[in-house]
């Protein structure tokens, strides 16, 4: 839990604007910060890790627009750049000075659904819209092969307690026509809210989404939503919409984030007792098959009755000057954890 980038140790008693003076433990001191825009910060003589944080300093840039991120890495402006345009990538493996920097990790695109609202309390309804997803043809326009298919559920393959032997959920039109019979709700037009801000490319994937899920008889409307906003306005709000998250170390802490009844960011709103009761017997387990099993069932009980569809892991994806130096990117966040300043040098 202590991996978690949100936890920073700082004096007693910080509160409040005082967190945005940066007193903490790192390796950079804070310069200048201005939200939303960047990030100045200079290297710590007194850094208490040897061999960490090389650089003499780091500057951090929001840059929103594709083309002025691009042009400013090639051009040398930037050395580094995260969460790559997958679209437009082939253009900067052609460049002779730069690197791709792919790292497989925890990362997943979701499209939740609010268990608490009709008709999505019905979990045929719920696994209709999962059988209508072709997932195969998302990972290969939306992510453009850096990802592979996901099950359902948020533990990816990377992960210790992974359920390998679960049967792949695929793309059958012929299902997601039965379960949506079965549920009653075959004329009901589903309202997939989404923006761009959700993912790259999620608007894409939820047109891809409408046209599969055409073929099961299943009406999908694709609803486009401002990018401004979009976390406080649509996501946990709207009923259907597009999600990501970057994932979560353990098979814990995701499910507890994002799947336990009484979690703030359970998105679909989802309760399920037999789920909750094996998240918390599972933490006191020392025997690890025992507690493998136990993960399994959960991740079963997510994948056949949970409230999100997760079509897709998807692979963290840099670019990078190639005097920019590294050794094994961690995967459990973007960008090396969250640490390529410290850890990361220039040859």
């Amino acid at each position: 839990v202590l991996a978690a980038y949100h936890l920073t140790i700082q004096p007693a008693n910080t509160r409040g604007k005082e967190f945005a003076k940066g007193i903490g433990t790192g390796a950079y001191s804070l310069v200048s910060y201005e939200p939303g825009v960047k990030a100045l910060t200079k290297r710590n003589p007194n850094y208490w890790k040897a061999g960490r944080g090389h650089f003499d300093e780091v500057e951090t840039f929001s840059i929103a627009d594709v083309s002025a991120r691009i042009n400013a890495l090639q051009t040398g402006q930037l050395d580094l750049i995260n969460r790559c345009d997958l679209k437009t990538l082939h253009l900067l493996k052609k460049a002779k000075n730069l690197q791709i920097i792919q790292t497989t990790g925890t990362r997943h695109y979701t499209i939740p659904m609010l268990t608490t609202i009709k008709p999505y309390d019905n979990n045929d309804v719920r696994l209709a819209l999962k059988y209508a997803v072709d997932r195969e043809q998302m990972v290969k326009k939306i992510l453009r092969g850096y990802g592979s298919v996901a099950n359902d559920h948020p533990i990816g393959p990377s992960q210790r307690f992974f359920a390998s032997e679960l049967p792949q959920r695929k793309y059958d039109p012929d299902k997601a026509k039965f379960h949506l019979k079965k549920s009653g709700a075959a004329d009901y037009t589903f309202k997939l809210h989404t923006a761009d801000a959700a993912f790259g490319g999620a608007v894409d994937a939820a047109v891809l989404f409408q046209e599969s899920a055409a073929k099961a008889g299943i009406k999908v409307e694709v609803v486009r939503e401002p990018n401004d906003g979009y976390w406080s306005n649509v996501w946990m709000k709207k009923s259907f919409s597009t999600c990501f998250w970057s994932g979560r170390p353990t098979s814990d802490w995701m499910f507890a984030t994002a799947y336990a009844a009484d979690a703030a960011w359970n998105d679909s709103f989802w309760k399920h007792d037999r789920f909750n009761k094996l998240l918390k017997e599972a933490r006191a387990i020392l025997d690890v098959n025992k507690r493998r099993e136990m993960y399994v069932e959960m991740q079963q009980i997510v994948r056949d009755e949970g409230g999100v569809i997760v079509p897709m892991y998807a692979d963290f994806v840099a670019a990078a000057n190639k005097k920019v130096k590294f050794e094994n990117p961690a995967g459990n966040w973007p960008l090396d954890g969250h640490k390529n300043a410290e850890r990361w040098w220039f040859a």
